[in-house]
């Protein structure tokens, strides 16, 4: 599994692949504390997505990703 290098493929990889089929996707975030690196995965078990960052400033950029995310889920379209 390879990690997309910017954040903003990540993203845009992301949300592309939730509104495909919301059922059957989920994320993990993950923080590894002796590397000071900050994880996200993305799949829906054919297609993975993985961006990991050690810049603090990409964790609101990440904050605002899953809170558009859970926009999605809530909304009464899926």
């Amino acid at each position: 599994m390879t990690y997309l290098k910017s954040w903003e493929e990540f993203e845009k990889a992301a949300e592309k692949l939730y509104l495909q089929a919301p059922s059957k996707v989920r994320y993990t975030m993950k923080y590894v504390h002796s590397k000071n690196q900050l994880i996200l995965k993305m799949t829906d078990d054919v297609v993975c997505l993985q961006f990991k960052t050690e810049i603090a400033q990409d964790v609101r950029k990440i904050d605002k990703f899953i809170n558009n995310l859970l926009r999605h889920m809530v909304s009464k379209e899926h």
